[in-house]
Order: structure tokens, then sequence, then C-alpha cells
């Protein structure tokens, strides 16, 4: 692992790191934020996933985090949305939903995207073992959360391993990639045709099919241009009605889909985790 740059923060550290990812075959760039603590302590993590276009850097300079992690002791890390580098697949026709920018937080079973599409393996796996192998975090104790095609992969691994996160939040997630234009370009191009494989990485669908987590905080703003086609926050509405999971689903008059929206309840997001990571 190599440390690209090393930041004083609010009393702790801003860290960006490279390395080799075994899943990806590439070099990976993620941010680390480590607040202020006692020598030796273990600290609860929480992991933003970034959506469409991102790397690890929009959250990292816009999301306002810092102050609140440090307040509440949480680790904040921010992995990149896609893998990246030379002989890396993209969209033929240079498309930012799709390709590079734009993983979904899943592992494809396509060609030519199997070789190093593999997020899903990523953030599960092979980056929280090197996080807790480099920095003072307490894997018993996690959150994610995450914007957009983000909120997506938050609400997806949140649902599918509830064991381990026990907290799970997203801002502006596309709640049902199956039912909108979004991802169904990108589960065609990353899975193929199989519809029962697309519904493991649909997080209204899994709850259909039996997903559970006891409860899920989503803001989204009433203003975002892509609310009505691509969002449908209804949808997740809907579906954990049916499915009594507790959810907290607040639309924000007047905010668009952009980081001025995510910085605005970023606060919120992170002390709702904090009070379920003790």
């Amino acid at each position: 692992m190599e440390t690209l740059s090393r930041e004083r923060a609010h009393g702790g550290e801003q860290v960006v790191c490279r390395h080799r990812s075994e899943s990806t075959g590439t070099e990976m760039v993620f941010s680390v934020f480590v607040p202020p603590h006692a020598p030796g302590a273990r600290l609860p993590v929480v992991w933003f996933l970034s959506g469409l276009s991102c790397t690890h850097a929009n959250v990292t300079e816009k999301g306002e985090y810092r102050r609140v992690c440090a307040e509440l002791g949480l680790v904040f890390v921010a992995p990149d949305t896609s893998p990246r580098g030379e002989g890396v697949p993209d969209d033929p026709d240079g498309a930012y939903d799709f390709g590079l920018g734009a993983g979904f937080y899943l592992d494809a079973v396509r060609a030519p995207f199997v070789e190093h599409y593999r997020m899903r393996r990523y953030v599960l796996d092979e980056l929280p073992a090197l996080i807790a192998a480099e920095f003072p975090v307490d894997l018993s104790r996690q959150g994610i959360t995450g914007h957009s095609m983000g909120g997506h992969g938050a609400l997806t691994l949140g649902l599918s391993n509830p064991n381990r996160f026990r907290a799970v939040s997203a801002f502006a997630p596309i709640v049902a990639p199956s039912q909108v234009p979004w991802g169904q370009k990108a589960f065609a191009g990353y899975l193929g045709s199989d519809r029962a494989l697309w519904r493991r990485h649909d997080a209204v669908a899994l709850i259909e099919d039996g997903a559970r987590v006891p409860a899920l905080l989503v803001d989204q703003g009433d203003a975002d241009p892509f609310l009505t086609e691509q969002l449908r926050p209804e949808l997740l509405r809907e579906a954990c009605a049916q499915a009594g999971i507790a959810l907290t689903l607040r639309l924000q008059p007047g905010y668009t889909h952009s980081y001025y929206f995510v910085s605005s309840f970023m606060d919120d997001h992170l002390r709702w985790h904090a009070q379920r990571l003790g």
C-alpha cells in the first residue's frame, strides 16, 4: 500500500492510499479519515460508496464529514467506483453511466468486464481486510452508506449482509435498478440477460425476496432531476412497508442530486450510524 497524501484535519488524519487489487487486477485508490483516538483503540467504520462518474475524491473533498466523524469517533472510508487503468474496458460510446466510474458494486460475469469489474468482492472482502490491517478499525462495528449508484451499492450490500453492516443508509439511491434505465443498461452489460441474477443486486427485489434489516435511512432531494426516471424512492417505500422494515425516507425540498445535497445531510446520517454502531 502506498500513501499518496496525509493531512491533519479536526484532530485526526485524512489519508489517501493506492494499492494493487487482487479483485480487480488494477491499482485502486481510496481515502480514509481516522478521527482522534486513544492509543490502541479500535473504532467503528462507515463505508461511503460514491455514484456514477465519481472517484473517492468527490466525497473526500465535498462531503463535509470530518468534523462529525472526529466528534463521534468514526472512521470514514471512501473507495473508488470502478477499476481503472490500461486494459480496463469502458463503455464503447464513452458514456458516463457504464464502464469506468460505473462499476455498480457487483461482480461482472460477461466478457470483457468479468476480468476487472469485481467491485462487490473488492468492497466486501479485499478492502476491509486491508483497512483492518493498516488502520485502527473494529470490523464488528460497520455501517455503509452512499450516494446515487453508491446508494444502490449501500442498500444492496447492506441488505445482503445484515450481520456485517449494523447500520445502512443512502443519499438519493437507485433503489430498483432492474426497473430503470441506468440499472438495466448496467445489468445487461455486466450480468447478461438472467433476470434472477439481476435481483441479487436490486434493493427492492432483495426485500421482495426476503432480505431484511431493522431500519433504513434515505434522504432524497425533491428537485433531483433523476428522481422520477432513475431513482424512484416510492418503490423502496412500498417494499419496506410490505416487509415491515422501518424506513425513514425524507424528501428534502429544493435539493438536487449534488454534493451540496449530500453534505447538507451528512451529519444526520453519521449520527444515525453512530447510534447503531456504539
